[in-house]
């Protein structure tokens, strides 16, 4: 755990607040589609990310699904941050998309640093800036973006965030994910395979275009 620390955080964090993660933080490993955070669970704790990625997925009225956004390694999610800095309930579900090494963080020692460290300010701060980008990207994909166009976009992001162009995946996750019909996503990937933006091959789709 404190060589993955050091490696991910050293250049943001103060040897003293590097110090007090090591001794209060929990230290998980979590396999790939482990459900870390539930919409209603009580927060008590905010993760760092160490490795890995995780999808992060809000819930309409109906309980049907739709990414928001995805949070890779030396980050966090903002919001973890909004709903920790509230007291409040989680409003989203977080899912390991790999297989995930996280710290927790006590929420009472999130809220203390950020008055005692500078640079966990500026990382919280940073962190939420960027997590709220990514919101209004999703926003603007629902909003703007043709399905063909929202489908290629959600499998680059998946591919960057797993480091590979090779996504294991079904059409079926692909369609829960983007609020949408598996008739759809199929029609929709032999397109995309047509334009050789992706491969299509068994049990997996290969990027071209990234």
């Amino acid at each position: 755990m404190i060589e993955e620390l050091e490696r991910y955080y050293s250049y943001q964090f103060e040897d003293e607040l590097l110090k007090e993660i090591q001794d209060i933080a929990v230290y998980r490993v979590i396999p790939e589609g482990f459900t870390i955070m539930d919409i209603g669970d009580t927060i008590t704790h905010m993760p760092l990310i160490l490795s890995g990625a995780i999808k992060v997925i809000r819930e309409d009225e109906k309980g049907d699904d739709l990414v928001l956004y995805f949070v890779e390694q030396g980050d966090t999610c903002a919001m973890t941050i909004t709903c920790c800095m509230g007291e409040a309930k989680s409003e989203i579900r977080a899912i390991t998309e790999t297989p995930t090494k996280l710290l927790m963080i006590p929420v009472q020692k999130m809220q203390a640093w950020m008055h005692k460290y500078k640079t966990w300010q500026s990382f919280i701060l940073q962190s939420y800036h960027e997590r709220m980008r990514e919101l209004l990207e999703a926003i603007d994909s629902i909003a703007f973006l043709r399905m063909d166009e929202r489908l290629f976009k959600y499998l680059r992001d998946k591919a960057i965030v797993n480091r590979n162009d090779l996504i294991n995946t079904t059409h079926q996750e692909i369609a829960h994910d983007l609020h949408t019909s598996r008739v759809v996503v199929s029609r929709l990937l032999k397109k995309l395979e047509q334009e050789n933006k992706i491969r299509l091959q068994r049990n997996n789709i290969k990027l071209l275009d990234l």
